[in-house]
Formats: C-alpha cells, structure tokens, sequence
C-alpha cells in the first residue's frame, strides 16, 4: 500500500474485538515510533503503554473513548527536553513532536493490521495524575490500538474534505 493509499483507508476506530495486540507487533510500532523526527532532534516525547487490566479501568475513569482497545498509548513530552520557540517563553514543541510521533504509530499501526483512535477526549491534568507522570511531564494525547471489531465503520464525516483551494495559500 502507498502512503496516499494508507492515507486514505486510515480512519479513527470506535470499537475493538476482544482480540490482544501481539508483543511483536506493539514492540514493531514503538521502534518505528522512535524514529519520528522531533524539534532540533530533542527527543522529548514520552510514550506510557497502558495495558494492564489497572491502567485500562483508570483510563476508561478518565475518557470515554477508549471504546474497548486492549492498549491505550498516552503521550506526554517532558518539558525541560522539549524546544524552547526563539523569543517566546512559553512556547515549546512539545505537543508537535507528541503529534510528529503519533503520527508514526498510527500509520505503523495500519502496516501491522491494527487500528487506532486518536483521542483529545480527557483532561491532561487529570491523566498526568493518574498515572504518577513526573510535574514536568505533559500528557498531550491518547491513542487506542487493537484490533477493529466487525461491523465497524468510518465516522459519517470522515470522508468530506475541504477543496485544497480554502485550505492552501501560496504567498
């Protein structure tokens, strides 16, 4: 499958089977995770694997969303590593090297047979405390992963797309 392919049958999934996400698999996406680019190569990002049957009734406490996945990735950067933004003292590159990598294991993911959700569905600090991250760790996003239940389909709106012309500019 070309990217464009992969970029065009990727959907967010909204219910799993009961089936587990074989350790090859998940180890596979989390190499392939590690070799996202990130902001002057800082490497700030933080990937929590939350699987146990502890961490999934914390995180189904904290989200509504994450429709029955056997593992759920929470990543968070650590602040004092993340890209300070010249002249702009609270500006980091924190959440775009989270998402830079997220991106990865989403369409790694896809390779493996496997589907994902990114999830904004849940209070960061809320998380953050659940799961003991240290106060300089920032929870950005969770990504459900596991296998697609049958009869699952894309969200209605998942096909419309904006015509390139209002979303490009050329200056």
């Amino acid at each position: 499958m070309t990217f464009e392919e992969m970029a065009k049958a990727r959907y967010s999934v909204r219910k799993y089977s009961d089936k587990k996400v074989e350790d090859e698999k998940l180890q596979k996406i989390l190499q392939v995770a590690n070799l996202a680019p990130t902001a002057k190569n800082t490497q700030c990002v933080r990937i929590y694997v939350l699987k146990s049957d502890e961490a999934m009734n914390k995180i189904k406490g904290l989200t509504r969303c994450s429709y029955g996945a056997p593992v759920v990735l929470l990543f968070a950067y650590e602040e004092s590593e993340a890209f300070c933004y010249p002249n702009q003292e609270v500006l980091n590159s924190g959440a775009e090297d989270c998402s830079i990598v997220a991106t990865h294991v989403m369409f790694e993911a896809l390779e493996q047979g496997l589907s994902t959700c990114w999830v904004n569905v849940f209070t960061p600090s809320e998380v953050e405390k659940a799961f003991h991250l240290p106060p300089t760790e920032h929870a950005v996003l969770l990504m459900d992963l596991g296998y697609e239940a049958e009869g699952n389909t894309p969200a209605p709106r998942h096909g419309e797309k904006k015509a390139l012309r209002e979303i490009v500019r050329v200056l």
